[in-house]
């Protein structure tokens, strides 16, 4: 997206101005629908207290119009001996069922802190069996050496970096996007 003509991908509701990327940004505009998984060239890290739950180079990221990016981290870098199988589970329209997982260290419990497609639908079978991770229920969320935010709202589980610009789903006004 950096360097390319700007053209917002996606349709832009009634009444949505969407921000303009500078250099070295990207518009969750521009992403597209239905959503495409992509490499992630950065170190992807999630931390809870001072452990480290993930920590990879070989993220992928699924991109789609009006969300912040989620990142996929495969099983191999994360620490799955730390996460039990929650009974909660979602449809996506796009990627399919996921399962949840909550953490258990010695010290914390967190619910739901992140979710997997172990059988996604085509076109997204790069992702099965990798971990996405809510920033918000994590002490720390990594993408090179920023510090992600979560996503407004609460419910998507993107994360949120300077190289991102909005207006995002999940900020106050954005309901039925």
């Amino acid at each position: 997206m950096d360097g390319a003509p700007h053209r917002f991908a996606g349709r832009i509701p009634p009444g949505v101005t969407p921000v303009v990327p500078g250099p070295g940004q990207e518009s969750v505009w521009d992403y597209p629908r239905p959503p495409r998984v992509e490499p992630v060239p950065d170190r992807i890290r999630v931390i809870v207290g001072s452990t480290t739950i993930a920590d990879t180079t070989r993220a992928l990221r699924v991109l789609e119009t009006a969300g912040a990016p989620v990142y996929y981290v495969p099983p191999d870098d994360v620490r799955v001996d730390l996460l039990r199988p929650s009974a909660t589970t979602s449809v996506c329209e796009w990627k399919g069922g996921a399962s949840y997982w909550s953490l258990d260290t010695r010290d914390r419990r967190v619910a739901d802190v992140a979710w997997c497609y172990r059988r996604p639908s085509p076109g997204f079978e790069a992702i099965a069996g990798c971990f996405a991770f809510y920033a918000g229920r994590v002490d720390e969320a990594w993408v090179g050496g920023e510090r992600a935010t979560p996503q407004p709202g609460g419910f998507y589980g993107g994360w949120m970096t300077s190289r991102i610009v909005g207006p995002v789903k999940g900020e106050p006004g954005s309901v039925g996007w």
